[in-house]
């Protein structure tokens, strides 16, 4: 499965994977790229309140595990919220203790601020956790993961950013490499085998999410989702090794928009609609060297895939699987693909 909840799925997808080149889909010219401004972003609501971590204990001196001395910032925001400060240094988070965001704050990281994941041999962690939380924002700086020297030897869930049942977040403006599993996992909560609560209203723009063990960006149960000028390059080591994996598990994915994105050089699709996706847009982007198709939709419903760019992926440039219905591919001109 995608999500962190079971890896009953895990055999399945895998057997899929290396069966996925079916249908190929070329038409006629691209349409032009709009731009979006990071500085253009309505901020989400929050508090007036400015915390420094260093005033909280952090060294930032990338030996010091600064994990307790940034929890203590954010839980001294008040209850109205506000914005936590990182300056520039390089910080020591542990993944296994995690980061866990709250409602109402931002977490600004200045351009030269990483936070870097301690070695761990959990199959699950992460270096910033959001559950059930409304109102965040994520900026600046980098989170540079635990991948080339973790500890063990299973699971495929050592995430950048894990974000469970939340609503109104942006990510903007950050770079996400090297993590044991994705760079960010978005998803619903489940209780007993059922989606109970999906997250809502998700916004990443300017993000880097580059060699990555699963995949850049997975989203699961979630509705409404927008993906704009980010970059999903290298991601891969397990599968199913896409730059983006739309796959809710049991639920449904819908209302989604990827646009002016660039994937490459992912070993599995550059984007793939992995069964209850729905009300999908990919548009204006560059997808190309990836290890599967460009665009892989399966059991996906009602979307469009129009204006993007598709070259030298080792699958098809578009592939459509059973039980997908009405699926519009217009204006994506493919080149040595499949």
């Amino acid at each position: 499965m995608s999500m962190d909840t079971d890896a009953g799925g895990a055999e399945s997808r895998r057997a899929f994977v290396g069966g996925l080149l079916m249908l190929g889909v070329v038409v006629a010219t691209g349409l032009p790229r709009v731009r979006a401004s990071t500085t253009d972003i309505a901020p989400r609501a929050r508090g007036s309140a400015r915390i420094d971590v260093r005033d909280h204990g952090a060294k930032g001196d990338g030996i010091h595990d600064d994990t307790a001395a940034f929890q203590a910032a954010v839980d001294a925001l008040p209850a109205a919220g506000g914005t936590v400060n990182v300056a520039a240094g390089d910080y020591l988070i542990d993944p296994t203790r995690s980061v866990r965001l709250r409602s109402r704050m931002r977490l600004a990281l200045a351009p030269g601020a990483t936070l870097r994941a301690r070695p761990n041999a959990e199959p699950k962690a992460n270096v910033l956790r959001g559950e059930g939380l409304q109102d965040v924002e994520i900026s600046g700086g980098r989170i540079v993961g635990e991948r080339d020297s973790h500890l063990g030897t299973t699971g495929e869930w050592g995430h950048g950013i894990r974000l469970r049942a939340c609503q109104r977040v942006t990510v903007r403006d950050l770079q996400i490499s090297r993590c044991w599993g994705d760079g960010i996992s978005a998803g619903g909560y489940m209780s007993r085998g059922r989606w109970s609560q999906p997250g809502s209203d998700l916004l990443l723009v300017g993000v880097v999410c580059e060699g990555n063990r699963r995949q850049g960006l997975t989203l699961g149960s979630y509705r409404g989702v927008r993906v704009s000028d980010c970059q999903f390059n290298g991601n891969g080591g397990t599968a199913p090794g896409a730059g983006i994996d739309i796959e809710p598990d049991a639920d449904v994915a819908r209302d989604i928009v990827m646009e002016n994105c660039g994937l490459s050089g992912n070993p599995g699709a550059g984007f793939q609609l992995f069964k209850r996706a729905a009300a999908v847009t990919v548009r204006n982007c560059t997808i190309e060297r990836n290890g599967g198709p460009g665009i892989l939709a399966v059991a996906a419903l009602d979307s469009e895939f129009n204006g993007n760019r598709i070259q030298g992926n080792r699958g098809r440039g578009v592939s459509v699987r059973a039980g997908s219905r009405n699926i519009r591919v217009d204006g994506n001109p493919v080149a040595s693909s499949g």
